[in-house]
């Protein structure tokens, strides 16, 4: 449905949008494009919450002899800051072929790709691995990265606006005299956080979006600034802010299950730290 909203046309709001894939396409029109993020998830995840964690304490050992102190705010963001910019690194490619996938609005069908292979309705890509490849081979690894510049601007400050109002609202909901949150404030906080960071991220997540989609049939922006420029004549203001509603609602379950996950995961693995070497 994001990718519809923001780089699609004639979707109109989040409901006609819902009505339209599911009478042209049925459910499956609603799962396009998930095995490859699916199977990138958790290397993903993996890697953005460890660069943050190890960021953190590297910021804690420099600057009071201590990795385990709790972090100021000011490597909060440091340690945010670093983990956007690794995660796009790993996230721009997945991003591309999704987005690629998703924006075929129709089955693969042999005969028509040979006859009309760049015509609007004939899809190009098979599926995720076709993507790559196709992609690779045509546009080489810029043609990988398209969007990179917009997914910077995104994730760079999105992440900031992920952990660090997770670590204040953990902080706050936490009750005085408990030495770590328990996982009613871990879920409340990190889909809380979630909600800010994806909503205030939709303006370049919408730039983004629309220049991953564009090279499916057409090329029709430059860059960055070209997709914004041509976006905000053709559609004013509010072209910026399509999705948004998509993006908050889907952001709070999904982020309260990240960093559940994720501090479970930590308690676990000090709990066994602690047993092994008392």
């Amino acid at each position: 449905l994001q990718t519809r909203l923001q780089a699609g046309q004639g979707y109109g709001n989040t409901l006609n949008c819902v009505l339209t894939v599911y009478r042209n396409e049925s459910v499956a029109g609603f799962f396009k494009g998930m095995s490859f993020p699916l199977a990138s998830i958790a290397v993903y995840s993996s890697v953005v919450f460890g660069v943050f964690s190890n960021t953190q304490r590297l910021l804690s050992q420099l600057r009071h002899g201590d990795p385990s102190r709790t972090p100021a705010l000011a490597d909060v963001a440091l340690a945010s800051t670093v983990a956007g910019f690794i995660s796009v690194g790993i996230g721009t490619p997945v991003d591309l072929v999704k987005i690629r996938l998703q924006m075929q609005t129709q089955p693969y069908i042999e005969a028509n790709i040979k006859l009309k292979p760049t015509v609007p309705g004939f899809p190009v890509y098979r599926g995720p691995i076709h993507c790559f490849r196709t992609v690779l081979q045509k546009e080489g690894i810029a043609g990988i990265y398209r969007g990179v510049g917009a997914m910077l601007l995104r994730d760079v400050p999105g992440y900031c606006l992920y952990f660090i109002p997770y670590t204040f609202f953990c902080g706050w909901i936490t009750p005085d005299g408990c030495i770590s949150p328990n996982p009613s404030s871990i879920w409340l906080a990190g889909g809380v956080a979630g909600a800010i960071s994806w909503g205030t991220a939709t303006p370049m997540d919408v730039v983004k979006s629309r220049l991953q989609a564009d090279g499916v049939y057409l090329n029709k922006y430059k860059g960055t600034l070209d997709c914004i420029l041509q976006s905000y004549q053709n559609e004013g203001l509010k072209v910026f802010f399509r999705g948004i509603t998509v993006n908050a609602v889907r952001g709070f379950p999904m982020s309260s299950a990240m960093f559940l996950g994720y501090e479970l995961s930590l308690k676990a693995m000090k709990r066994d730290q602690t047993e092994t070497n008392p």
